[in-house]
């Protein structure tokens, strides 16, 4: 397994002086994901948790959507022209039965640390291919006190961004505000698919009683893993895109965006919003 973190030499200069140390930084490196043998997807990851996350990538394709949809999953030996095992290439195998999209076999997706699978399918295509629609019943319900303390617990539970201050995370909450699990990867996207492909590993998905909490903005391809998984409300440190906001309403999720301390942003799903009917201005 490759390591979390490396270290490299840096020179430092601060206030006109110069000096030389060692800099803690993140790791990345290529995972290829295999999908019955078959090259499907290359995706820029941290390192560790790869099987949760070739799994959780395989849940947003709507390939998986539970555990008995998982064979196995193991690390390809010989994966350099030496015979080598770098443990960057995992091979997926479905149980029998389980249908492959046509369209996830043809193609073959590089997706970056920065924005994983840009440009993918329409609102509609999502709506569709999910099997876990959105139906948390009785309906989940957070108060605003409750979303405005998760930042500084994500934060707090991220253990390798202390040493590297170069790793998005991803959180479930209940809907009590217990910390259910945390992942972290140079990825943002991947920190949400490691902890899907664990839910999927564990027998939990869908998450439907959960909160999503992530670093950074609340892009489409987030929205599009939280729906995918059933999780009825992401919340995001950052602004959401606008296809995000659009694809939180077409499937009931509620969506929060610029969570700051008592501060935030509701563009979707108001409803599982516990607010006092007197706070809410036009």
């Amino acid at each position: 397994m490759g390591r979390v973190t490396e270290r490299r030499k840096v020179i430092r200069i601060r206030d006109g002086a110069v000096s030389t140390r060692p800099d803690t930084l993140v790791t990345e490196e290529p995972l290829e994901i295999r999908l019955n043998g078959k090259p499907l997807a290359i995706t820029m990851r941290t390192p560790g948790d790869d099987f949760a996350l070739a799994a959780g990538f395989l849940v947003s394709e709507g390939v998986l959507a539970a555990a008995s949809d998982l064979r196995n999953i193991v690390y390809c030996a010989g994966a350099t022209a030496d015979g080598a095992n770098t443990y960057n290439v995992v091979d997926v195998t479905t149980a029998p039965g389980v249908t492959v999209p046509d369209i996830t076999l043809e193609r073959n997706v590089y997706t970056t640390s920065s924005c994983g699978l840009c440009g993918k399918a329409s609102l509609d295509a999502v709506r569709t291919t999910t099997r876990h629609p959105i139906a948390d019943t009785p309906p989940l319900r957070v108060t605003p006190e409750l979303l405005a303390g998760l930042p500084d617990r994500l934060r707090a539970a991220q253990r390798v961004f202390d040493r590297t201050g170069g790793l998005h995370a991803a959180a479930l909450f209940d809907e009590h505000g217990g910390l259910l699990d945390v992942r972290e990867d140079v990825g943002r996207h991947n920190a949400v698919d490691k902890l899907v492909g664990r839910a999927l590993q564990s027998g939990d998905l869908p998450l439907s009683r959960t909160v999503l909490m992530v670093s950074g903005r609340a892009s489409f391809e987030l929205a599009q893993k939280a729906v995918m998984a059933g999780i009825p409300v992401l919340a995001a440190v950052s602004a959401p895109s606008s296809l995000a906001v659009d694809l939180a309403a077409e499937t009931g999720m509620t969506l929060v965006g610029f969570l700051r301390g008592s501060s935030m942003n509701v563009y979707a799903g108001e409803e599982r919003i516990a607010l006092r009917a007197a706070a809410v201005r036009a």
